[in-house]
């Protein structure tokens, strides 16, 4: 079996191919071909356990991530990709960063579907990985000028507005959340916050929503405001109706019901729903994260590898 390091996979999923591996998968009719159980979560004294198996055999793959949660050490992952004619083992590979530039590919995929053409002004609620990762990923989608940082408080931000500087090329500009919520055209939440971070009255029209951080039904980053203001699209319903307290909170309150989800990625990807409608609408995508998008991410490294070993 193959072992894959967290460096090995961080020069093997480069973001474009992961952008257009993650479109390419939700364009295509996959539910005939696919398997992905809504994913196993197990309430650890230090946090939580996930394991997200699924199986396409259409590419043909299948693998499983584990991942841990915790307030202490964040999120660690692991990925194991299965042959599924053999069931035996291909690769481990750590997936800290594979499920960083996953999560950040799909919010992207959903930005280019959902965001206004001419949105200059990409806003990040958040400071950890998750905003590090968004703010290197969808500029490749939307023409971004400015780049606005509002931090959960448990980083230096100073720091990280250097390391962004450095790795990226890119200068933030630290700012408060009214500030980061009225001034920006795309706006993205990757925090583990577990009540709202900005009044939804605050939101400018036209404005696109990516929400990825929480993914429990008792926590959520933004308010019931901006749901109810917002055109609303998730990954899979499956997922969101079972994790994504941002919706079923509000539904809980009867401030919108079901139908307010308007269309899953692969209806919006596919063209059979339509995502923006208005230049002045306002568009939500809420990921809670499926295992399908970790497989087609490990597939992509396995097959950067194969490639190498070859050439």
């Amino acid at each position: 079996m193959n072992y894959f390091s967290e460096d090995q996979v961080r020069k093997a999923a480069k973001p474009a191919e992961v952008i257009r591996a993650i479109r390419e998968v939700f364009a295509r009719d996959f539910h005939a071909t696919l398997q992905m159980p809504v994913r196993t979560s197990l309430q650890l004294s230090a946090g939580i356990l996930l394991m997200m198996p699924c199986h396409d055999s259409a590419l043909p793959a299948a693998g499983v991530k584990i991942v841990s949660v915790s307030g202490e050490a964040g999120v660690s992952a692991t990925y194991l990709l299965v042959d599924p004619a053999t069931g035996k083992g291909m690769a481990t590979m750590e997936a800290n960063y594979l499920t960083d530039v996953r999560t950040a590919a799909t919010s992207a995929v959903a930005t280019g579907f959902l965001a206004r053409q001419d949105a200059r002004t990409l806003g990040i609620f958040g400071s950890g990985r998750q905003a590090i990762a968004h703010l290197a990923v969808l500029p490749r989608v939307r023409t971004f000028r400015r780049f606005l940082v509002c931090g959960s408080g448990r980083r230096n931000l100073k720091g990280l507005a250097a390391q962004v500087k450095e790795e990226q090329g890119i200068n933030i500009e630290l700012v408060d959340a009214q500030t980061c919520v009225r001034e920006s055209e795309v706006l993205c939440a990757c925090t583990n916050a577990r009540e709202p971070l900005f009044d939804g009255r605050w939101l400018r029209p036209g404005t696109h929503l990516n929400l990825i951080g929480t993914f429990q039904p008792d926590a959520r980053e933004v308010d019931t405001e901006t749901v109810r203001r917002s055109r609303v699209v998730v990954d899979t319903r499956e997922g969101a109706l079972a994790e994504a307290g941002d919706l079923l909170i509000p539904l809980a309150e009867g401030a919108i019901d079901s139908s307010h989800i308007i269309a899953d990625l692969h209806e919006i990807a596919s063209g059979k729903k339509i995502g923006r409608t208005s230049p002045e609408e306002i568009t939500l995508f809420k990921s809670v994260g499926c295992a399908l998008e970790d497989l087609v991410t490990a597939r992509l490294v396995y097959e950067d590898f194969r490639r190498s070993a070859s050439a």
